[in-house]
């Protein structure tokens, strides 16, 4: 299966990084502009609206619309695990409903002295990448398809940075 990873070191406390991200403001506040994202709806592990921390559990509706072109794809997510121990943390969410035929991502923090490192990795299957016929030519277009991931997360990082630094 096809993964995407990208790590960076935050000059800021494993906490403030994990707190950050722990929250929907976390994912609006470094998604890129040009994702066009919008949150459509938040359900919390116990059927709350909107909860104020991404538990496992989590259900989250969204929709991108990149660069403004075509029409809006909605895309929903689950938070499957999340785990905080002395020095790691992580969260893994994944698409039950999307683009994608699966998208898998675990995002990692680890305490380096008063820094954190950032990982992410993303495991994935484009769209019909299992049909016949049609799945080589989805395969065979595959590694362009971490061009567009890289910009994203590049920017994820980036962004991180800026904020808690």
């Amino acid at each position: 299966m096809p993964t995407y990873n990208r790590q960076s070191t935050i000059d800021a406390p494993l906490e403030d990084v994990w707190q950050f991200h722990s929250r929907i403001e976390g994912l609006e506040a470094l998604t890129p502009d040009w994702m066009g994202l919008r949150v459509e709806s938040m359900i919390g592990p116990n059927g709350e609206q909107e909860p104020e921390i991404l538990e496992a559990g989590t259900e989250i509706s969204l929709s991108t619309r990149p660069f403004g072109v075509g029409p809006r794809q909605y895309w929903t997510s689950l938070i499957t695990e999340r785990e905080r121990d002395d020095g790691v943390a992580y969260f893994r969410d994944e698409m039950v409903d999307g683009p994608f035929d699966h998208w898998l991502h675990t995002h990692t923090f680890f305490a380096d002295g008063e820094k954190t490192i950032l990982r992410d990795r993303v495991e994935y299957e484009l769209p019909c990448s299992g049909v016949p016929g049609i799945g080589q030519v989805v395969d065979a277009v595959g590694p362009f398809s971490k061009v567009g991931f890289e910009g994203m997360f590049r920017t994820r990082h980036r962004l991180t940075k800026a904020r808690l630094e």
